[in-house]
């Protein structure tokens, strides 16, 4: 048994979602035994930066702030030790449309690439995303032929340099942390530092099962692969 720790009881917490300019209020309460915060990766007042405010231990704070830029962010704890209250799950994403919308797509998803330090000994002993490893390999993800898929990938992997996605037999257009509606690349892999972020968009054309995973053996090998089953 491996205790996580939560926002709202789930691993990533709750994906925010709102379209820029809009007002964003989130009421933290802390029901744990030790101080934690959110720290939001997006434009926004000092007293909302989630660094010198902690909340402590059966406390509340809430959180005001526009939402901006579009795109899309990290928010996490950001209380000392850093690396220790993320890798145990204190994390998740905000989604930040542009006022006029993005091309409609048949599916979306968030992936959040992490790792899991079930010894903290501040080393990773599997790798995931979306928390749990081997989830998406032993429950595919189903998406049909031709259907514009976007994902949502985030990068909030503790004591490890970097990570990477990538998709078997297929490449995909590429936007970094979503702020712009142009892609930058047309690829089958990314790189991301933590807290780096994108949008990933692609198309199958042929039906059955691809393989989807981190581009780094050691990662994939410890949990971070999945597969996605292309149905007509």
């Amino acid at each position: 048994v491996y205790e996580a720790w939560t926002y709202n009881g789930r691993v990533p917490g709750p994906t925010f979602r709102a379209v820029e300019g809009d007002l964003l209020r989130i009421h933290f309460r802390n029901a744990t035994p030790h101080p934690h915060t959110m720290h939001f990766h997006t434009v926004h007042p000092a007293n909302m930066d989630g660094v010198y405010e902690p909340v402590a231990p059966g406390g509340e704070f809430l959180y005001e702030l526009d939402a901006e830029p579009f795109g899309v962010h990290p928010y996490h704890c950001h209380i000392m030790p850093l690396a220790s209250h993320i890798s145990r799950g204190l994390y998740g994403a905000i989604i930040i449309d542009p006022k006029g919308g993005r091309p409609q797509a048949d599916q979306e998803m968030v992936m959040v690439m992490a790792g899991n330090d079930i010894d903290f000994d501040n080393e990773n002993d599997f790798y995931n995303v979306n928390f749990i490893p081997f989830w998406y390999d032993r429950h595919p993800i189903k998406i049909k032929k031709d259907a514009l898929v976007r994902i949502y990938l985030l990068n909030l992997l503790e004591f490890d340099q970097a990570n990477s996605f990538h998709i078997h037999a297929n490449f995909f257009n590429y936007y970094p942390t979503g702020t712009s509606l142009k892609p930058s690349e047309f690829t089958d892999t990314v790189a991301q530092m933590q807290a780096q972020r994108g949008i990933v968009e692609f198309r199958y054309r042929h039906p059955g099962r691809f393989m989807f995973h981190g581009h780094k053996t050691e990662f994939a090998e410890l949990g971070w692969t999945g597969v996605f089953e292309v149905e007509e």
